[in-house]
């Protein structure tokens, strides 16, 4: 089993929940089981899958949730771009949002790139 609270993919991602959460505070009333429930659970999923994947046993295994992971972490980015678009953001708020999840893509995109060379 391994240690998800070493892994720097693991931290950024947390704080993306953290953001992203902030951030959809402020969405529009219709949207609360709309699109900021579905940001939050995209947000959620990121670290939670990392979680999932540290626990399991085999190398296949821990390497399919890191894959689930950065899937759900590239939905939520196209979210907060759409966010940005509809209006519920502005470029000054979400500016942090938006690096802090390419920031995580990076990580975690490297890591899985190690990953598969093993």
């Amino acid at each position: 089993m391994r240690d998800h609270t070493k892994l720097r993919a693991f931290e950024l991602a947390d704080e993306v929940v953290l953001l992203i959460y902030q951030a959809t505070r402020e969405f529009p009333k219709e949207e609360i089981y709309g699109l900021s429930s579905q940001m939050r659970r995209a947000a959620v999923s990121v670290p939670s899958n990392i979680v999932e994947g540290c626990a399991r046993e085999s190398q296949a295994e821990h390497l399919r949730f890191l894959e689930i992971a950065f899937g759900s972490l590239r939905e939520l980015h196209y979210q907060v771009g759409l966010s940005k678009r509809l209006g519920y953001f502005d470029d000054h708020d979400i500016s942090g949002c938006e690096s802090k999840i390419l920031e995580t893509e990076k990580v975690l995109g490297a890591l899985l790139r190690s990953m598969r060379k093993n």
